[in-house]
């Protein structure tokens, strides 16, 4: 069965069970981040945790629930503004890095032949690039014969952290797409068929011929998807992978936000479309048990989960990130009489 079999069957929002040490805890949200929390939390419980549930539902829907405290944790890859989180009294944290990658359906080019621009890509979703063979893709592919074939737009349908990094990144390439469309976790497309989640534009993408979408890399990987190659800021070409992946994170200043967007970062070996995926949880915990249960799973990815992150091809965050978010969530997670919740 592969991987997009498995979420569309449910077994991302199975619930983990093992015996429980404390509350038992739910979270949903962003699809980019579901691999990992369910990694995470399959360890956590061997390593003697309690029951962890996540629901990959989107980062639209995570935030929704989030806000209506139906879970315990919500993962998006849209971060919130201060203004946001404040009026719902949450915090925010970012828990690994990503890359979002463009997935194609042309039989007889190889993964990671075709190469693509950020001009190019938008482009394509703006409807002025239709065909495989136009003028401006064959002039970055001289070594490719390209189909004669119709171009068939694939995106997201429901509200998306995924979209919103796909749409940062094609409106700081293109003029156009930012003054038409714009950005955010969902745009006006001027073209395209919807597919919800991640998996739901892979599926799309795996049966249309001349199909192209976006999808984080650990989708690309599962389901042995074709991917492209990009230009990156620098002019030089690149291949999705965890090096590159690392190059464009390594680029990014934390000392100022802990909620970067790290598209089209400089640096000859970064990849162009990376993002964090980040944790929300309420700062006032109305009820402490699962909230300090919360903490417990958090930390303990925090601290113990950086190699499932490398094993699915995430980038784990720097040590010093890691020490503030730390600090943070022990000092800035309360019970409603305003004492701090031990996490550990």
């Amino acid at each position: 069965m592969s991987y997009t079999q498995t979420l569309l069957t449910g077994v991302v929002g199975a619930l983990l069970a093992v015996t429980a040490h404390g509350a038992d805890i739910a979270g949903a949200g962003s699809t980019f981040a579901a691999p990992i929390y369910t990694k995470w939390a399959g360890a956590y419980q061997q390593a003697g945790g309690g029951a962890v549930s996540y629901r990959a539902v989107g980062s639209t829907e995570g935030v929704k629930e989030i806000m209506e405290s139906q879970v315990d944790f919500a993962g998006s890859d849209a971060p919130l503004s201060d203004d946001e989180l404040a009026r719902n009294g949450l915090l925010q944290f970012p828990m690994v890095i990503g890359g979002v990658v463009p997935v194609v359906n042309l039989p007889g080019i190889k993964p990671g032949e075709l190469i693509l621009s950020g001009r190019v890509l938008a482009d394509i979703y703006l409807g002025k690039i239709i065909n495989w063979d136009a003028p401006a893709i064959a002039a970055i592919n001289p070594r490719i014969k390209l189909p004669d074939t119709p171009i068939a737009v694939v995106r997201r349908l429901d509200g998306s952290g995924t979209t919103l990094i796909w749409t940062h990144y094609l409106a700081q390439a293109n003029s156009e797409w930012k003054s038409r469309i714009g950005e955010g976790t969902s745009v006006r497309w001027p073209r395209g068929i919807g597919g919800r989640g991640n998996e739901g534009v892979a599926t799309f993408v795996q049966h249309l011929p001349g199909a192209i979408g976006y999808v984080a890399w650990d989708f690309t990987k599962q389901n042995h998807m074709s991917y492209t190659a990009m230009e990156n800021a620098s002019g030089a070409v690149v291949q999705p992978g965890p090096e590159t992946f690392k190059a464009a994170a390594a680029s990014a200043d934390w000392s100022r936000s802990l909620f970067p967007i790290l598209t089209n970062e400089p640096g000859a070996n970064a990849w162009p479309v990376v993002g964090a995926t980040y944790v929300l949880l309420h700062s006032t915990q109305n009820k402490p048990e699962r909230g300090e249960a919360t903490l417990k799973f958090l930390e303990w990815a925090l601290t113990n989960g950086d190699q499932a992150a490398e094993d699915l091809d995430y980038v784990p965050l720097p040590p010093p990130v890691v020490s503030e978010i730390r600090t943070q969530l022990h000092a800035r997670v309360k019970n409603p009489s305003g004492k701090a919740i031990a996490g550990e």
